[in-house]
C-alpha cells in the first residue's frame, strides 16, 4: 500500500511548489509594474526630470552642476536622445533601459522648454 502513496505524495508536492512559484511570478510581475514609469499620457516630465537627473543638472537643467547645463543646449536632439539612452562612461548613466522612446522624447522637450527661472 506503500507504494500506492508515494506517486500521490510526490503529486501532492509537485503541485504546492508549482503553486508557490506562479504566486512568486505574479507577484515579480505585479511589482514591476508598479515600479515602471508611468504611461506617456500621465507623464510628469519635470518631476521625473527631477529625481532622475536632477541631481547632476541643477536647478531643472537650468544650471551646471556635476553635469552641464541644458538650457539653451547647442546639442542635437538626436544626440540628447542618445546621451540619455546610451549615457557616458564615467560622467553620466545611461537610461536607455529605464525610459522608453516616448518618455526620453518627452524629457528632450522638456529640456528644449526650459526658460530661465522667474523667481
Amino acid at each position: 500500500m506503500r507504494r500506492n502513496l508515494q506517486p500521490l505524495a510526490f503529486r501532492a508536492v509537485s503541485s504546492v511548489l508549482l503553486a508557490l512559484t506562479l504566486c512568486l511570478a505574479g507577484g515579480r510581475e505585479a511589482a514591476a509594474q508598479q515600479s515602471a514609469p508611468p504611461a506617456d499620457a500621465q507623464l510628469d516630465v519635470q518631476a521625473l526630470f527631477t529625481s532622475t537627473c536632477g541631481w547632476c543638472h541643477s536647478d531643472g537643467g537650468r544650471a551646471a552642476g556635476k553635469g552641464p547645463q541644458l538650457m539653451n543646449s547647442a546639442r542635437t536632439d538626436d544626440f540628447m536622445r542618445n546621451r540619455i539612452k546610451t549615457g557616458k562612461e564615467g560622467a553620466m548613466p545611461a537610461f536607455g533601459e529605464t525610459f522608453n522612446d516616448a518618455q526620453i522624447d518627452s524629457i528632450v522637450k522638456y529640456i528644449r522648454s526650459l526658460k530661465p527661472d522667474q523667481g
